[in-house]
């Protein structure tokens, strides 16, 4: 038996219209919770929905005392219409792709903070990517390891930069930047005004310290062992501040402190013996769907960087 098609050959923008709010309710889990997002009323929410249901001739949510849940054919439709706007923003990327000019976005996701000498290289690397492909909108931003990862894999980033010390399949992983990584204390301290051989493995066994908070290297887990890690910070600079409390000891790269230890503030603890290598990657996927950007990206960072 032949069917007929529910909505109009060809979609409609208004039907596109229909689904994204559609998919926005289900995101933010109901009406209410969408109304933000879309910048509309709860009232209108639910007259786009009555249009949309009426449209396809089903019933796609239930909402009501039990709160708001999907049908089974509204989580066919939302499967659907994911796949739906992925491949429309595959069309956009590919059409991206095609010209002389490279447009679009260019996306690069950042796990660590840099210091004041590497934010000038990348500012640099910016520099050169608008003076190079002044049509890309370069957005910059930060994001978990985890999130960086997922963001390459699906194409949703371009390059990532953050440590490489537990590689995943489908990512290519090139050294950015090394730099030693040393035990520290403030001047709050109780070990700030002892020399570091009267500071022994037992009192440092003892002491509060600080994590880091991700998977480092062999040698930088070796020395994690030696410590009472009693408390977790990711990032330098929030690490920094937990230092500087004088409650806690942790592991800083020195370019990060440079400012604190030329001011008495901090001071590193045996760092002939209490240090490991801290390294950034430039990470991408070995199979980019944008590949030229991917190019451009490591063409700069290569230049700017003097990868070789």
């Amino acid at each position: 038996m032949k069917t007929t098609s529910i909505i109009p050959k060809p979609i409609a923008e208004y039907d596109l219209r229909l689904l994204r709010i559609f998919v926005a309710v289900v995101e933010h889990g109901g009406f209410a919770a969408a109304e933000k997002s879309l910048g509309v009323t709860r009232s209108t929410i639910s007259i786009h929905m009555s249009n949309l249901e009426s449209r396809m001739k089903l019933t796609l949510c239930l909402r009501g005392r039990g709160g708001f849940s999907l049908t089974e054919d509204g989580q066919a439709v939302y499967r659907a219409v994911i796949n739906l706007f992925d491949s429309l923003d595959d069309f956009s990327l590919l059409v991206g792709t095609l010209g002389k000019e490279l447009s679009g976005e260019l996306v690069i996701l950042c796990a660590e903070q840099l210091d004041s000498a590497r934010q000038k290289k990348m500012a640099e690397v910016i520099s050169q990517i608008h003076d190079s492909s002044p049509n890309l909108h370069i957005v910059f931003d930060s994001d978990a390891i985890s999130n960086i990862e997922q963001a390459l894999l699906k194409d949703k980033a371009h390059i990532g930069i953050f440590p490489g010390y537990q590689q995943i399949e489908g990512l290519r992983y090139t050294p950015l930047f090394s730099e030693p990584i040393y035990l520290c204390c403030s001047h709050q301290h109780p070990f700030f005004d002892r020399v570091d051989n009267d500071i022994s493995d037992d009192e440092l066994a003892t002491t509060p310290a600080i994590h880091p908070g991700i998977d480092i290297d062999l040698a930088g887990k070796e020395q994690l062992k030696k410590l009472n890690l009693a408390a977790k910070s990711y990032q330098f600079d929030t690490r920094k501040a937990m230092i500087l409390s004088g409650k806690y000891i942790g592991y800083m790269a020195q370019s990060f402190i440079q400012s604190e230890l030329n001011q008495g503030e901090i001071r590193i603890i045996q760092p002939s013996t209490l240090t490991y290598q801290f390294n950034l990657s430039l990470v991408f996927k070995k199979t980019p769907r944008e590949v030229n950007k991917v190019n451009l990206l490591n063409q700069m960072f290569s230049k700017v960087f003097d990868l070789s």
